[in-house]
């Protein structure tokens, strides 16, 4: 048997999914896995995300190979997916997640609060901008896309493209093994990530997703935890009917058997932002009191 698990191509999609897979393997009894390296539109397109839109972008293609039978499982970063069911199939799994924080990279590890007014910082991520122009709105933001290798790349350019500091994840970071880069945490409590930022969604076909050794192995790889985090997060999302581009914070956590929820909406501009939280035993019951308070705190008039 040889198990083929979809992927984008990018080092850190083939990275994170070569985990995954090397587990799969181990839980089925060490069978071969073959990784299926799939072109999305995201990939393809130099857009801004913001003009993208931001939904699907990177997922449809990997759907559509699953789908066709090109692939037998496919790997996703959670916050990557639209929230919305697609036809046919089924997060299976949801691994222990990585760290949710974004991090601020700079050359020498100045922190954000210290760098000079004007400094040119680099993120394609609406919330992100939002996030610096609301600590820091004396930098200037610089619309970026690529890898995190070529991101990296521009702190030390010679040329017009050279930056002071990029805005990555700290998950992508740790997945890749780029340890030795001055990262500078971003405190989730007052900087909340993308909605399920640091977690991977194992996507297969519905009649794969139960009473198959496929879906036992993916049972043993799976963190419910994690799972309940991302699904709580993604609630609001789901529930203010906004893109996985939007300029929207979650983050949840599990304490004692109950779940907090935190989310915060931003103007564009980063001028303004509400904000709610939530302590609840359901993840479902967290995203609809969240996304009720966020809306009664003027969500839907923010632009």
């Amino acid at each position: 048997m040889t198990l083929r698990v979809g992927t984008r191509g990018s080092a850190l999609a083939t990275a994170q999914t070569q985990q995954v897979a090397d587990a799969l393997a181990a839980a089925l009894g060490g069978v071969d896995v073959e990784i299926v390296r799939i072109t999305t539109h995201g990939d393809t397109s130099r857009a801004s995300l913001s003009s993208l839109g931001g939904t699907g972008v990177f997922a449809t293609a990997l759907r559509d190979a699953l789908r066709e039978g090109e692939c037998d499982v496919v790997v996703h970063s959670f916050k990557d997916l639209p929230t919305a069911p697609s036809p046919g199939l089924v997060v299976a799994a949801v691994p222990p997640r990585e760290d949710a924080r974004d991090v601020v990279v700079t050359r020498d590890g100045t922190p954000l609060e210290d760098l000079p007014a004007g400094a040119r910082i680099g993120t394609g991520s609406p919330r992100r901008v939002a996030q610096v122009r609301a600590v820091r709105p004396d930098l200037t933001v610089i619309d970026i896309r690529g890898n995190v290798d070529s991101r990296l790349a521009r702190l030390h350019s010679d040329g017009d493209d050279r930056l002071d500091a990029v805005v990555l994840s700290a998950a992508g970071l740790n997945r890749l093994g780029r340890t030795e880069v001055n990262a500078e945490p971003m405190p989730l409590e007052v900087w909340p990530s993308a909605p399920a930022q640091g977690a991977l969604a194992i996507e297969v076909r519905e009649a794969d997703a139960s009473g198959t050794p496929l879906a036992a192995a993916l049972a043993q790889i799976a963190d419910p935890g994690s799972a309940e985090c991302a699904a709580a997060e993604r609630g609001v999302l789901a529930g203010l009917e906004a893109g996985c581009s939007a300029p929207v914070g979650a983050t949840a956590r599990i304490d004692g058997g109950r779940l907090t929820l935190h989310a915060a909406v931003y103007s564009l501009d980063g001028h303004r932002q509400v904000e709610a939280s939530v302590t609840t035993g359901d993840p479902d019951e967290a995203a609809r009191e969240v996304v009720a308070a966020l809306r009664d705190a003027g969500a839907d008039d923010l632009d």
